[in-house]
């Protein structure tokens, strides 16, 4: 009876081009999209909407200055022996004033917003100076809103 449920399974899923891809289901073949051709017999390219001769933008010209809201971060203490007011964050892409509010106590304080690698999702250091400015616990995470000038 084992054997005959076994064979009614294995040979119904045989058949069957509806398994997933991990599993060894049947793959879809993959679609050619042809270029389209004018009346002319001359294959469409799309490059005729390329503006030329626009000079490229210096990158030393560029001044990414965030103006508004940037975002909330998570703040840690930064480093204690760096005096001054400031937040390292990856909220900024270029050095640049800005403001931190902190909401716990109801204080905003302006900081000078330094740019650090990676995600803006990833948290920021805030200076000694800041941190007693806002009210925030120094060995606390306080959470900011971080506001460019």
């Amino acid at each position: 009876m084992r054997w005959l449920i076994l064979s009614v399974c294995v040979l119904s899923v045989a058949g069957c081009d509806a398994l997933p891809r991990w599993a060894g289901g049947a793959q879809p073949a993959p679609v050619v999209e042809q270029p389209a051709e004018d009346q002319a017999g001359e294959l469409e390219t799309g490059l005729d909407d390329v503006v030329e001769d626009q000079p490229l933008p210096d990158p030393d010209d560029a001044q990414e200055v965030s103006i508004g809201t940037l975002g909330r971060t998570v703040a840690s203490l930064g480093n204690a022996a760096e005096p001054g007011l400031w937040l390292k964050t990856p909220l900024v892409s270029v050095e640049q004033s800005g403001r931190v509010y902190y909401a716990e106590t109801n204080t905003t304080v302006d900081v000078t917003l330094i740019p650090i690698d990676g995600p803006r999702t990833a948290g920021s250091r805030l200076s000694l100076q800041a941190m007693q400015a806002l009210g925030a616990p120094l060995t606390g995470l306080p959470e900011v809103d971080v506001f460019g000038a």
